[in-house]
């Protein structure tokens, strides 16, 4: 078989791609437990987000079917999630397992997360390590899914430095910070993406951010609130090369999330010679 390639043309107008999946999965947690009603635009209806839906959906949150990426959550608290009927399962979604593994560890209740074959195969002591040295009780299938996390464990806050860098190990560790006793910390060896730390404080939970080091008190109250979801860099950064690519393109990429985390394909693309201007309303290649 053979393929042959040939030069397409260029790329020109205005599109916007989906919303960001890392701020989709968080805008649903914490949505679910803050007090209030948090309003979502920008939502992305794939199976992993909406995985994260389902589940909070299970534990009692009232949360509107998504509507070109607009819903709606009227969350219950941070003490407010109800014990699910049945094993709530997240599909592929690794980010789902891991985040709520941290969340749940803070119930009154005992919960069980599975997922498909994949996701079984996945490797979860990352977050079971830290999860447990704060009072956690997680039981695996060597080290994978599915996870059971034991109810009414008192959590207490630990300083906790980063074997790896991890959003995901952060991020667990930090939402089980918020139903421990005292300070929890979470030391980074290199910059990961800061969606939960920025959220959180959208949310109005305080969280202090110093040196690589990320901090928060447990017992505090998050604020139901409206979010705006961008639309997902990782998406964008197809156009963003092939318009790079294609000679006389003008492209405009609307809403694009330009976290200083994740802008890397943004900054290797201007290294090679690409000409990317950053406007208020989107990316001008």
């Amino acid at each position: 078989m053979h393929f042959y390639l040939e030069p397409g043309g260029k790329l020109s107008g205005s599109i916007r791609v989906p919303g960001d999946k890392s701020m989709s999965h968080r805008s649903i947690m914490l949505g679910s437990i803050a007090e209030g009603r948090t309003a979502v635009s920008g939502f992305l209806e794939g199976d992993d987000a909406l995985a994260t839906l389902a589940a909070f959906r299970a534990m009692g949150v009232g949360i509107t079917d998504p509507d070109n990426g607009s819903l709606t959550i009227d969350g219950v608290g941070l003490r407010g999630l109800k014990a699910p009927a049945e094993v709530m399962d997240v599909g592929n979604s690794g980010t789902s397992i891991r985040l709520m593994a941290g969340l749940l560890s803070g119930q009154t209740f005992d919960s069980i997360i599975t997922g498909d074959n994949s996701l079984l195969r996945r490797p979860m002591a990352r977050v079971i390590t830290p999860l447990s040295q704060m009072g956690a009780l997680i039981s695996s299938r060597e080290g994978c899914p599915p996870l059971e996390i034991r109810g009414g464990r008192p959590l207490t806050g630990l300083h906790y430095d980063l074997p790896v860098a991890s959003a995901q190990v952060k991020s667990s560790v930090l939402l089980a910070g918020l139903y421990a006793s005292g300070r929890t910390s979470v030391t980074e060896p290199a910059p990961t993406r800061d969606h939960t730390e920025r959220m959180l404080t959208g949310f109005g939970y305080p969280v202090e951010v110093a040196d690589g080091v990320i901090s928060l008190e447990g017992g505090g109250r998050l604020i139901g609130t409206d979010i705006d979801i961008p639309a997902d860099i990782s998406s964008a950064a197809f156009f963003l090369v092939g318009a790079s690519i294609a000679e006389g393109s003008d492209l405009v990429l609307e809403h694009v999330g330009i976290n200083p985390t994740r802008d890397g394909v943004i900054r290797i693309l201007r290294a090679m010679g690409a000409d990317i201007e950053t406007m208020n309303q989107g990316f001008f290649v």
